[in-house]
């Protein structure tokens, strides 16, 4: 069931007396909230839960004895941070497989895609359902609905190993299962089959077992050692032959369904190594729907690259960069400070090529300073003294360092990976890294305007209080035009990336022909909480014509340039936005015409 068992019906009089009592308020607070609660309680002892709130709150509305167009008070979402930046996030693991790097620091739990550690959160909902892309999306879509969140407009973000590495009919199914879970859940459904979800883990159960044999057998070896055992490799075969039988038009179907459906994908991410991209495996990425990549550089430093045996150059990563640019796609990169054979100072050299040299220039970064994790090979040249983690004040003072240089046109995702500190043997262990450091650096009078750092979230605002900014910047094959509204204080509530390509990728895009004498809308974002589509919020970034007017401003700006075309790199839920915006669908694109 969507909301487990509680059945509102059986309290409506108390929850409509709440939620009366609530709206009668101008402001509430929690001491508010609880004296509510009390006067009104469930089985005549007991609080309503804030998951009971919301579930009544919703019925509440579909008997139409609160107006239909409400609101729920923000008093009741469960971490409503989650929400604030325009979108909800749901993120799926794929499944262990074989990856291509060797990298000294990478965990190697075998119960999980490479890199990963099954504590992490998202790791421990992959292993509850079995790493089932359409249950571990439709589960987390129901978690999100029942704590409050809106489950409209969705961020797909698909982790896991190497995207790239994996078989084309594994991604193709996968990719499918979670727009299936997006268009069952869309659809009102309040039930689903879980029987499917045994079926599967029936399935997987000898390839666990064998996982924990093998495991007992060649005691602490590396990742890839067990991972590509002939008898692992063949039940992920076995696997994907029997279950995931999945054509692109099947997948384009479900596709299709999403266009129209409630909840929609506005944004498909997915992550891969640098060194495993070329033209043809950026073109799949799109044809498979995705609008930003996750690429993990760590380092721009090939001496440290080989002593941790990231076995990728300088040149594969500007490559890569130069690919997806091209293509339109947004591109999140992953830096590691604090490797082997790292110094602050190199550090901080690497981070300032990472913006100022034209072959890179991320528009998200996620700084992961390195851990310590038991059994890889950077923890055993700790344990031999030959490798020491920054302390912690040093580490401190390096990420004040990176975010006060990183540009407004870059968004600071991370400044840590979300690993329990248990796992951790060495290295940074707080929790709080990133309060720290920005605290810091308020403290210190110093910048901090990477576009995080700026997100108007919930602050209320005047449309006529916003100013349109740009700022302009070059890539080894691009001019980049970052189209921002923000308040006074520096404050952002929109932006555009926009990409004029240089001359000679005018007449020959390197990934398609889609593109040929076309710029390119890479991203549209407005910040604010995630709104329904199609629903009025006064005062807030979200649905005040902001993006209609970011495109108005990329269309000049385009005609300045001598280009006679727009075309957007649209995601599968926001291709109806942009058909009523003028763009027509032009192959795995979005175009329009200029005048």
């Amino acid at each position: 069931m969507l909301f487990k068992s509680f059945d509102p019906k059986k309290y409506e009089s108390e929850l409509k007396s709440i939620f009366d009592s609530i709206f009668a308020l101008d402001e509430i607070d929690q001491r508010l909230l609880r004296k509510i609660l009390s006067k009104y309680p469930k089985d005549g002892d007991k609080v309503f839960s804030k998951d009971n709130l919301v579930r009544g709150f919703e019925y509440l509305k579909e008997k139409k004895l609160i107006d239909p167009e409400t609101v729920l008070p923000t008093i009741l979402i469960m971490k409503p941070t989650r929400t604030l930046s325009g979108v909800t996030t749901v993120t799926v693991l794929t499944k262990p497989y074989p990856c291509p790097g060797k990298c000294i620091f990478c965990p190697n739990d075998v119960r999980m895609p490479k890199s990963y550690i099954a504590n992490e959160p998202g790791a421990q909902r992959a292993l509850n359902n079995k790493f089932n892309p359409y249950f571990q999306a439709f589960n987390r879509l129901t978690a999100l609905k029942a704590i409050g969140h809106p489950t409209e407009k969705i961020e797909l973000i698909i982790l896991g190993g190497t995207w790239s590495y994996y078989p084309g009919n594994y991604q193709r199914w996968f990719i499918k299962e979670c727009f299936r879970a997006l268009n069952d859940f869309g659809s009102n459904q309040t039930q689903v089959d879980f029987s499917k979800l045994k079926s599967s883990a029936q399935k997987l159960k000898s390839t666990e077992k064998m996982n924990k044999k093998l495991r007992e057998e060649i005691g602490e070896t590396t990742y890839n050692a067990l991972i590509s055992t002939k008898s692992y490799k063949q039940a992920f075969k076995d696997y994907i032959s029997k279950e995931t039988r999945v054509s692109w038009e099947d997948l384009f179907k479900e596709q299709q369904t999403n266009e129209r459906t409630v909840s929609r994908c506005v944004g498909l991410v997915l992550e891969t190594r640098p060194d495993t991209l070329n033209a043809k495996q950026v073109l799949s990425l799109r044809r498979l729907g995705a609008t930003k990549i996750q690429i993990g550089v760590q380092t721009l430093d090939e001496g440290i690259g080989i002593l941790n045996r990231r076995e990728e150059t300088k040149a594969q990563i500007s490559k890569a960069f130069k690919l997806l640019r091209s293509a339109g796609f947004k591109i999140h990169a992953h830096i590691m400070p604090n490797l082997h054979g790292a110094t602050p100072e190199r550090d901080l050299e690497v981070y300032k090529e990472l913006f100022e040299s034209p072959d890179f220039k991320p528009d998200e970064l996620k700084i992961y300073p390195t851990s310590i994790i038991a059994n890889t090979e950077l923890h055993a040249l700790h344990k031999a003294g030959d490798y020491t983690p920054y302390d912690e004040q040093t580490l401190i003072d390096l990420l004040a360092d990176f975010m006060e240089i990183t540009p407004e046109y870059c968004r600071l995702t991370r400044v840590m990976r979300d690993i329990p500190s248990t796992e951790i043997k060495a290295g940074n262990k707080r929790s709080n890294l990133r309060e720290v450091v920005e605290q810091k650096l308020k403290q210190e009078d110093r910048k901090n305007e990477n576009i995080r750092a700026r997100e108007i979230r919930d602050e209320k605002f005047k449309i006529k209080d916003l100013k349109l900014d740009i700022v302009e910047y070059e890539t080894s094959n691009s001019t980049e035009y970052f189209l921002q509204f923000i308040t006074n204080k520096r404050k952002i509530a929109g932006f555009l990336r926009l990409s004029i390509p240089h001359i000679e990728y005018v007449s020959n895009n390197p990934i398609t022909s889609d593109l040929d004498g076309s710029a390119i809308i890479r991203e549209i974002h407005v910040y604010g909480p995630s709104l329904e589509i199609d629903k009025d919020s006064s005062g807030e970034a979200q649905h005040i014509g902001l993006g209609t007017k970011l495109i108005e401003q990329a269309k000049k700006i385009t005609h300045e340039n001598g280009f006679t075309r727009l075309t957007v790199i649209s995601s599968i839920g926001t291709r109806e936005y942009y058909r009523k915006k003028g763009f027509k669908d032009s192959g795995l694109y979005q175009n329009l015409d200029l005048e």
